[in-house]
C-alpha cells in the first residue's frame, strides 16, 4: 500500500548555518583582498621593464605622466582593490549568517539566466529605463575592458604587443563610441531621476544617488578629457583621428597648457576610478556585481508555484521555530537578494496591495530585511540603501522593521517576483514570515481563525459537512462515479475543490465541467466525501501545520486509490496538487480543466454550436498564469466560442483579483478594494462578458460588477460555463 511520505529535508529546505566551508564566499573575497594588491604591484614592476612595439601606429602608456604619479597610481589601485574585496568579504560574511540552501546544478538554466541579465533583457521590459541602464552598463564594461586590454598590451614584451596599426585604430574608435554612449546614459539617468522623477523612484532617491552619478560622470568626462589633452600634447598625429571624439575635443585644449592639463585630468580620472572601487561594495553600485550574480543563482529545482519545503510538523519534535523572524531564519540566498536589489521599484509598481493603498511595498520588504541584517552584523556594514537616522534596529529580528499589516496585505500573486529584473524572490520572504506570525505568534487577522477552525474540524474552509461534497451531482442527468466505492475505476480523477462543492456560484462551474467531460466521453470520477481541502488557504496564510494535516490525508487517499491523472477547475488546487504534494510523496499528472477542454476542442470531441458574436475579456488567475505559466489554454477555449478582448494588464502582467494568499478569507479594510480595481479595468474594455478560470476570481469579480452597479450590463462567467452554453444543447 502506498502512503503519504514524511518530507525529507532537501536542498531547498532551509538548514541552520552550522559553519562555513573554507571555500565560502567570504573566504574567497578575503583571499582576493590579498592577491589583488600583490598582483597590481607585480604589474607595476612588469610594466617598468623596457619594451615598445616597433610600429608607427601604436599606443604608449603613461606618456607625459611622471614616474611618481605612476607609482601613486599603482599603489592607490592596489590599496583600493584590497579595500574593495575586503568590504565584499564583510558583506559575504553577513550573507552566510543565513540558513543553508543549495543553488548548484541546472547549469544550462543558470547560463541562460545570466545571459538575460548581462544582455539586459529583463531590464528592457521597461524600454526607457532598460535602454538608459544598458547605455551606462555596456558603456562602462567596454571602457573598463578597454583599459584592461591596454594594460595587458603594456605589460607584454615588445614582440607580443598587439595594439598597433589598424587594430589600435579600431580599438580607439570603439572606445570613443562607448565613451559617448556611457556619458549620454549618465546624463539620461540624471534627467530621469531629478527631472522626470517617475513615481517609483521618488521615495528612494537618496544623496548617495547624486554622488554616484557624479562619480560616474567624472570618470566618463575625464576619460575623454585625458584623451583630448594627450592628443593635443602629442600634436594630433593623423592616425589618432580614429579617436574621433577625443580628436575633435583636442582642438579645445591650447597647446601651451596641454601637458599640464593632461596630467591634471589623468590624476582626476585615476582618483575617480579608485573612488569607484571603494564605493562599489558600500553603495547601491554593488548591484553591478550582485544583480547578474543573483540571476545566475536564481534557477532552482522547486517549482515557482511551490512554497519552501518544511519537515513533517506532525512528527517533528526538535523544531525550535517555524518560519522566519531572525536574520538566521532566512536562507543565505534570501539575504543575498537584499544586496542584489537595484531599488528600481518595479515590484512596487505592480503590487495590487500597494496600488490600492495598502501598507505592503514589496521593495520595502527586501530593503527592511537588509537593514536588519546589516545593522546586526556585529561590525560596521552599510545597509542596502541609506535610511533615516531616526530608524534604529535594536535586535536581530526582522519584525523590528516589518509589520504584520504589511505581510497580511499580500495576495501572493507573484507579480513582484515576475517583474523583478534581477530575479529577487520576494514572495518567499513574505510567506516565510507569515509562517512565523501564524504558528509562533498567533498573529493573524481574526477572520482567519474561523477558516482555520473550519479546516481542522470540517476539512474545508466553508465549515460545511463533508457528506454534502457530492450533492451537486444530484442536478445531473447522468451518474458520476465515486472512487473508493466497490468496483469503481476511472482514467481521470475530477478534483472538484471546496468552492466547486460548496459555493453556490461555483457549483455551476462544476456542473458545466462535468457535463462537458461527459459529452466528450472522458472517463472520470470524483472522490466525493473522500476529498478534503488541499490545504492551500492554510499554507498561504502561514499555517503549515493545518496544511500538512490535510495534505498528508489527501495524499494517502490518492495513493491508496492509485490515482495518476487529475483534472481540477481551481488553480489553487492545481498548483498545490502539482507543485507541493510531491514534497510529501504525492506525484500526479495534474491538469487545469482549461487545458483538458482545449484538447477536447482540438480533438473535435467538443464542437461549438456556432454564433460567437459576443465579446469576452479574460481575467488571468495568478495561480494559473504567473505561478504555472498556463496562459494560452483558457484563451483558446474562449476563442472557440467568442471574440476575445484583452485588458491592458493581461498575461504575465495581469492584475490580481485580490483573493490569493488567503485574502479571500480576510476582510479588506484599507484603501481601495483590489477586486474593484480589477473589475473597473475589465468593464472598461466594453466586453459583453468577463471570463474567469478560478473560483475565487469568479466570486471577486462577480462581487465587483455588483458593487459597481454594472451587473445588468456585463456578466462574469467561468470559461466552462461559457463553453457549455455554446456547446451543449
Amino acid at each position: 500500500m502506498q502512503t503519504a511520505e514524511s518530507p525529507e529535508l532537501t536542498d531547498d529546505t532551509p538548514q541552520p548555518a552550522t559553519g562555513r566551508s573554507w571555500l565560502s564566499a567570504s573566504n574567497v573575497f578575503m583571499a582576493l583582498a590579498f592577491i589583488a594588491p600583490i598582483g597590481t604591484l607585480f604589474a607595476w614592476w612588469l610594466g617598468s621593464l623596457p619594451g615598445h612595439a616597433d610600429a608607427d601606429i601604436r599606443r604608449d602608456v603613461f606618456v607625459n605622466i611622471q614616474s611618481g604619479l605612476v607609482a601613486l597610481f599603482y599603489v592607490g589601485v592596489a590599496v583600493s582593490l584590497g579595500v574593495l574585496f575586503y568590504l565584499f568579504a564583510l558583506r559575504a560574511k553577513n550573507w552566510e549568517r543565513g540558513a543553508g540552501e543549495s543553488r548548484t546544478g541546472l547549469w544550462k538554466q543558470r547560463m541562460l539566466a545570466l545571459d538575460r541579465g548581462l544582455r539586459m533583457k529583463t531590464l528592457l521590459r521597461d524600454p526607457a529605463a532598460g535602454l538608459m541602464h544598458s547605455m551606462i552598463y555596456y558603456g562602462f564594461l567596454v571602457l573598463f575592458a578597454g583599459t584592461v586590454t591596454l594594460e595587458i598590451d603594456h605589460l607584454l614584451p615588445a614582440d607580443w604587443k598587439f595594439l598597433t596599426g589598424r587594430t589600435y585604430q579600431g580599438f580607439s574608435f570603439v572606445l570613443d563610441v562607448f565613451a559617448l554612449v556611457f556619458i549620454a546614459g549618465i546624463a539620461w539617468a540624471v534627467a530621469r531621476r531629478y527631472v522626470q522623477r517617475p513615481q517609483r523612484l521618488r521615495g528612494k532617491t537618496k544623496p548617495e544617488d547624486a554622488w554616484t552619478l557624479l562619480l560616474l560622470g567624472v570618470i566618463g568626462i575625464t576619460g575623454l578629457a585625458v584623451e583630448a589633452a594627450r592628443l593635443a600634447a602629442e600634436g594630433r598625429p593623423d592616425f589618432e583621428a580614429w579617436s574621433f571624439a577625443g580628436y575633435a575635443l583636442s582642438y579645445l585644449v591650447p597647446g601651451s597648457i596641454a601637458a599640464g592639463f593632461h596630467q591634471a585630468m589623468w590624476a582626476t580620472h585615476a582618483l575617480a576610478f579608485m573612488g569607484f572601487l571603494v564605493m562599489l561594495p558600500t553603495t547601491k553600485l554593488r548591484h553591478m556585481v550582485t544583480s547578474p550574480t543573483n540571476m545566475l543563482l536564481s534557477p532552482r529545482e522547486r517549482p515557482k508555484g511551490a512554497m519552501r519545503e518544511m519537515p513533517n510538523l506532525l512528527e517533528a519534535t526538535d523544531i525550535e521555530t517555524i518560519g522566519a523572524s531572525a536574520v538566521g531564519d532566512f536562507t543565505w540566498k534570501q539575504l543575498f537578494d537584499t544586496d542584489a536589489c537595484t531599488m528600481c521599484g518595479r515590484c512596487t509598481s505592480v503590487c495590487p496591495a500597494n496600488i490600492t493603498g495598502k501598507a505592503l511595498d514589496p521593495r520595502e520588504i527586501v530593503l527592511k530585511l537588509g537593514e536588519v541584517a546589516t545593522a546586526t552584523a556585529g561590525y560596521p556594514l552599510s545597509p542596502p540603501i541609506s535610511s533615516d537616522e531616526a530608524i534604529t534596529v535594536t535586535a536581530d529580528n526582522v519584525f523590528e522593521r516589518v509589520t504584520s499589516e504589511e505581510l497580511w496585505a499580500c495576495t501572493s500573486c507573484r507579480a513582484c517576483d515576475d517583474i523583478c529584473p534581477v530575479n529577487i524572490e520576494i514572495l518567499d520572504k513574505i510567506l516565510d514570515m507569515r509562517r512565523y506570525l501564524s504558528l509562533m505568534e498567533s498573529d493573524f487577522p481574526s477572520e482567519l481563525g474561523k477558516a482555520y477552525v473550519a479546516l481542522e474540524n470540517s476539512s474545508n474552509p466553508y465549515g460545511m459537512g463533508q457528506q454534502s461534497r457530492a450533492d451537486w451531482t444530484k442536478e445531473l442527468d447522468f451518474e458520476v462515479k465515486v472512487l473508493g466505492e466497490a468496483g469503481v475505476t476511472a482514467e481521470w480523477l475530477y478534483w472538484v475543490g471546496c468552492a466547486g462543492s460548496f459555493d453556490d456560484r461555483n457549483r455551476k462551474v462544476t456542473l458545466s465541467t462535468a457535463r462537458l467531460l461527459h459529452e466528450a466521453g472522458v472517463d472520470f470520477a470524483i472522490l466525493g466525501p473522500g476529498e478534503l481541502c488541499t490545504g492551500d488557504p492554510a499554507r498561504r496564510t502561514g499555517n503549515e501545520y493545518v496544511f500538512q494535516q490535510l495534505a498528508l490525508q489527501n495524499i494517502e487517499t490518492l495513493n491508496d486509490l492509485g490515482i495518476t491523472k487529475v483534472i481540477t477547475q481551481c488553480p489553487h488546487c492545481f498548483n498545490t496538487l502539482q507543485n507541493e504534494y510531491p514534497q510529501f510523496g504525492g506525484e500526479y499528472e495534474v491538469f487545469h480543466h482549461s487545458e483538458v477542454l482545449m484538447e477536447l476542442l482540438k480533438e473535435k470531441k467538443l464542437t461549438p454550436l456556432g454564433g460567437n458574436d459576443k465579446t469576452v475579456t479574460f481575467h488571468d488567475s495568478c495561480y494559473l498564469g504567473r505561478h504555472n505559466d498556463v496562459f494560452a489554454a483558457p484563451r483558446e477555449v474562449i476563442g472557440s466560442v467568442a471574440n476575445l478582448i484583452e485588458m491592458p494588464r493581461n498575461g504575465t502582467q495581469g492584475l490580481c483579483c485580490g483573493a490569493g494568499g488567503g485574502r479571500f478569507w480576510m476582510e479588506e479594510q484599507t484603501g481601495k478594494k483590489v477586486n474593484i480595481e480589477r473589475t473597473e479595468e475589465a468593464v472598461a474594455t466594453g466586453a459583453d462578458e468577463i471570463a474567469v478560470a478560478c473560483p475565487f476570481c469568479y466570486v471577486m469579480l462577480d462581487d465587483g460588477v455588483k458593487e459597481l452597479g454594472v451587473d445588468e450590463q456585463v456578466e462574469v462567467k467561468e470559461i466552462s460555463v461559457i463553453l457549455a452554453e455554446r456547446t451543449l444543447e
